[in-house]
């Protein structure tokens, strides 16, 4: 007890090692079995609590978690298939209950998961003991459970309002991403369905596969690279068209002179009240070969099916009808910033003869841009995974066999997104190659945004027009 009382309070905030060092018996009790040391200073409440969490845990390991757990480090996923085999004596087939690659690697992440969380209440238990110990070294008592609350939902309040939005982020985020990454190491496809067939570990073979050159103008990567492409050059126009036609129109309707203003805002508020997926459906019958549009204009063109220049049409439509669902939203945003910008920048612009371009170009954009560029990059972000418009409208066709065929499953409007849903979802499904995408996909949209807001004004000059 000598060495706790030599102690600093500020001891507290050190590791687990200096609590074993220069805790109590107590308290390194509390190492193997959790919530002695609260109950040894009477905090009955918590230390059962302590203790309860480790028996659970421990039961967890040992009839579920723990069998996963093996198979997953062991460097299978699994040995023995599910079948029959024929019982001589009997005379009769009998099912055998096999191996299920799925639930060895969601069940080995879950506790791992589970094993972290173990952890760090292990810490909290400890570092609660030694806190104990200093208390007591310093002459205080011991808080009670109900002091504990009270602590806890005034001053640490911060702590039970965060930690609801942190599980959720851990159950519904995390570990399904855990899962995904890890499914790209493996081949688990339509040749290797659980619990019928198990699937492997087959290293970065995959993404080999992926980014592989071999088998000349029909190599997967080179298909890799034209969904590619195409993701990106949607992502840009769907962004900017949207973008900067709603700041033209936003303008146009507040400027002075135009009557009817709130007619034309509500009318665009009104567009937006539609659900998208309706708006869709509908200009997607209206496309059709045999659709209203060629009805009325008496033609046979294939406005979403025609393959020739590489797709190109098609990609045009579902560019103009992305223009028609997306640019009353930035319409609505615009206004409001427009009518933020002081009005004294316009009459300096007007008294040294700018002129309404020039005013454009130098004060409205710029002020625009810088309040708004965490909008175009989340923007530009959410039309690469943008799976509505592409699926609503050409369901990702029309098929292409010349520069998407080797099996790929892609076809020539397909996103990275559609693609891999597509992967997943077909009679041949192919889980490794859509959690490869998946991760590319994860990878570019984290770069982008990092790297851009980083480098514009509105996280360098945060100041600028305030």
């Amino acid at each position: 007890m000598e060495k706790v009382r030599n102690a600093k309070p500020s001891s507290t905030r050190m590791g687990v090692a200096t609590a074993f060092a220069k805790g109590s018996p107590y308290t390194r009790l509390s190492f193997f079995i959790m919530g002695s040391g609260q109950l040894a200073r009477r905090q009955f409440i918590k230390g059962a609590l302590y203790l309860l969490t480790q028996i659970a845990f421990i039961l967890w390991l040992i009839f579920v978690g723990g069998n996963y757990l093996m198979h997953l480090f062991s460097g299978n996923l699994g040995t023995q298939l599910s079948g029959e085999i024929w019982n001589e004596e009997l005379q009769i087939f009998e099912k055998v209950k096999g191996d299920n690659s799925f639930l060895i690697l969601l069940y080995g992440v879950v506790t791992i998961v589970l094993l972290l969380l173990f952890t760090a209440v292990w810490v909290m238990n400890i570092k609660g003991s030694y806190e104990n110990d200093l208390r007591l070294a310093r002459g205080e008592h011991v808080r009670s459970f109900k002091e504990d609350l009270s602590v806890l939902f005034g001053e640490k309040f911060y702590v039970p309002l965060l930690l609801p939005p942190l599980l959720g982020l851990l159950v519904f985020t995390v570990l399904p991403l855990v899962f995904m990454v890890l499914i790209a190491f493996t081949n688990y496809d339509y040749a290797h369905m659980p619990p019928g067939k198990l699937f492997d570990w087959v290293g970065f073979s995959n993404f080999a596969s992926m980014f592989s050159f071999t088998g000349g103008g029909t190599g997967f990567a080179l298909i890799f690279l034209r969904v590619l492409a195409w993701t990106f050059i949607w992502a840009f126009f769907a962004t900017f068209t949207n973008y900067f036609l709603g700041i033209v129109i936003a303008l146009l309707i507040q400027k002075k002179g135009i009557k009817l203003k709130v007619l034309w805002r509500t009318l665009f508020v009104i567009a937006i009240a539609v659900p998208q997926f309706v708006t869709l459906l509908l200009m997607q019958k209206i496309l059709d070969g045999d659709g209203i549009l060629n009805k009325i204009l008496g033609t046979n063109i294939l406005w979403l099916a025609d393959q020739r220049f590489f797709s190109l049409l098609p990609r045009l439509m579902i560019i103009l009808v992305n223009v028609w669902i997306g640019v009353p939203y930035t319409i609505l945003m615009s206004t409001g910033i427009l009518m933020n910008i002081p009005a004294d920048y316009y009459e300096a612009a007007r008294i040294d003869g700018a002129s309404p371009v020039r005013i454009f170009f130098s004060i409205t954009m710029p002020y625009m841009l810088h309040v708004t560029t965490p909008y175009l990059i989340t923007q530009f972000v959410g039309n690469i995974n943008n799976f509505n418009v592409i699926w609503l409208l050409t369901g990702g066709g029309p098929v292409d066999n010349i520069y998407y065929g080797r099996g790929s499953q892609a076809q020539s409007t397909d996103l990275l997104v559609t693609w891999l849903y597509r992967l997943t979802v077909d009679e041949n499904p192919k889980f490794n190659v859509a959690s490869v995408i998946g991760i590319v996909i994860f990878v570019i949209s984290a770069a982008l945004s990092l790297i851009t807001y980083n480098r514009t004004s509105s996280a360098k000059k945060e100041d600028a027009f305030q």
